[in-house]
């Protein structure tokens, strides 16, 4: 069996941005029907999302036969946590509150075996390597493997260059809600100073030859985005786009929210 190949990490590379939708119900089957709408990605949140490992994985399950690619955000960036999920399949990975460069660096070694990193070895029990039916999945698995980390703090945004240079890191993704809740915006994700804080981080991360990264609903902040080089850009949440339309249909029916 050859080594799944990554094609989120190779459009990356090739510097094709990746239109994406967030997922966080939690759910297979509704994750398998937003793998059919046609995005690139679709991040499976376990941060926010109530999900644990074994949900995490009948999502990526659901996800596989099809051609968007499965990101997971994992609830924190430890050396346990990323093992659990890189052995449950997952490829790409986004780790949530990035502050410094020494920490991204530890994120990356938690994604390689020994003696490049500190990934624990079960290769025989993981769906990962297929059950060591991956031909010499534990000497190349972190070919495949992209990390991407969030900055959404003031002390990461102040990092942001070394952060982006540390070797292993793929993408920086940029959080507008932490970040805006940082500087002293707390829910103005939109103030001025938080979004041309968030384009010099974008033009930042370029200059290191990485891909920078947003979540922007707002569709015209989605495409300013895109425009200043974003390369993996989530343009809608699926629980927000659920409670509106729900609602909307609703309120046609003089039926309002409570």
């Amino acid at each position: 069996m050859k080594l799944p190949v990554n094609a989120f990490k190779a459009a990356l590379a090739r510097r094709e941005a990746q239109i994406g939708l967030w997922v966080g119900l939690a759910d297979a089957y509704a994750a398998e029907l937003l793998a059919t709408a046609g995005f690139d990605w679709l991040l499976i949140d376990g941060e926010h999302g109530p999900n644990d490992v074994q949900s995490l994985l009948a999502q990526l399950q659901a996800v596989a036969p099809y051609r968007a690619s499965a990101v997971v955000r994992p609830v924190e960036a430890s050396t346990a946590t990323i093992k659990q999920v890189l052995d449950i399949g997952a490829l790409t990975l986004l780790l949530p509150m990035v502050h410094t460069a020494a920490q991204a660096a530890q994120i990356v070694a938690a994604t390689r075996y020994a003696p490049r990193g500190t990934r624990g070895l079960g290769s025989a029990l993981v769906r990962a390597s297929r059950w060591n039916g991956v031909e010499g999945y534990i000497q190349r698995a972190d070919e495949e493997i992209c990390v991407l980390v969030q900055v959404e703090s003031t002390e990461g945004l102040a990092n942001v260059a070394a952060i982006a240079a540390v070797e292993g890191v793929d993408g920086v993704f940029f959080g507008p809600a932490d970040l805006s809740a940082s500087m002293g915006h707390l829910g103005d994700a939109g103030h001025a100073d938080v979004v041309r804080a968030i384009d010099d981080g974008i033009a930042t991360v370029l200059a290191a030859g990485k891909a920078p990264g947003i979540l922007a609903p707002d569709p015209a902040r989605a495409r300013a985005c895109l425009a200043a080089g974003a390369l993996f850009v989530a343009v809608g949440i699926d629980t927000t786009i659920l409670a509106r339309g729900a609602r909307a249909l609703a309120a046609d029916f003089g039926r309002p929210a409570p």
